[in-house]
């Protein structure tokens, strides 16, 4: 933990030297979303390779660059391009940047993503607000030794996504008439997509949707006293049977890309009202 301690310390000053003002939300922008980037009036662009101790992306629809901007009238810091466990990081990799994040004042994340639908109300191109997780990696960003600066041993996580935050995107959906919905997220190390047992699993123990993302980042966002907003692209049906889709990767870029917009529009409107 004390290398840990020392290479965020280390990333954090590398980048305040390169940014001139305060960052107090953070973006990650996941498969097929990364065009919300080209919204943010950027003051700063810094790729992955270039920054002290970061990991490269390696995936398909993932850049790979650190932005600095405003967007909704905030100041902001977007990933555009993010870590997986699958990738063969270690987990403590996946969720460095989040680390950084907080290291540099980010208070508020946003975290997006694609997912496998398991609703049987949920349609593809449909949004899902992420009310609450079940965490099913093989490994936990938390394992180790606690570093009391970091965060508490044991964090609560009664609320791992601000429920202020899900009552105004709901809002904002109504208001521009978007399909959106609100639900449990399964977090899964991947890189397969699930078998028809596994979809109807992870229903069954109650789940809405299934990802290999996000669960990492949450847990470490909430160890460090951050509140997060976390929304899905429903970009394939993997249950019930009769609704389930023959998926891909690049299925599943395509309707990301084109429910996009919507996510777009929930991201920055809620930027500008909290």
């Amino acid at each position: 933990m004390e290398n840990m301690l020392e290479k965020i310390e280390a990333t954090a000053s590398f980048i305040k030297k390169r940014i001139e003002q305060n960052y107090s939300c953070g973006i990650i922008l996941g498969s097929g979303l990364g065009n919300l980037s080209q919204e943010i009036d950027v003051h700063l662009q810094l790729p992955y390779e270039e920054i002290p101790n970061f990991p490269v992306s390696t995936v398909q629809g993932h850049s790979g660059a650190l932005i600095f901007g405003e967007l909704g009238g905030k100041n902001v810091i977007a990933m555009s391009g993010r870590f997986h466990y699958y990738e063969g990081y270690s987990m403590q990799e996946v969720v460095f940047p989040v680390r950084v994040m907080k290291a540099l004042g980010v208070s508020h994340l946003f975290v997006s993503n694609a997912s496998g639908g398991m609703n049987e109300n949920f349609e593809v191109g449909d949004l899902m607000i992420i009310r609450d997780h079940i965490y099913l990696q093989p490994e936990h960003p938390l394992r180790g030794r606690n570093e009391n600066s970091l965060g508490p041993r044991f964090p609560n996580m009664s609320e791992p996504y601000n429920r202020e935050m899900i009552r105004m995107a709901l809002d904002i959906a109504l208001e521009n008439d978007i399909k959106c919905h609100t639900g449990v997220y399964v977090g899964v190390q991947g890189p397969t997509f699930e078998t028809p047992a596994e979809y109807k699993m992870y229903f069954l123990i109650g789940g809405d949707a299934v990802g290999m993302s996000t669960t990492p980042e949450v847990v470490v966002a909430k160890h460090g006293g951050m509140e997060v907003f976390a929304i899905s692209v429903i970009s394939d049906m993997g249950y019930p049977p009769e609704k389930a889709d023959d998926v891909s990767h690049e299925f599943v870029l395509e309707k990301a890309k084109a429910a996009e917009p919507s996510m777009r529009k929930i991201i920055v409107e809620l930027l500008k009202k909290i």
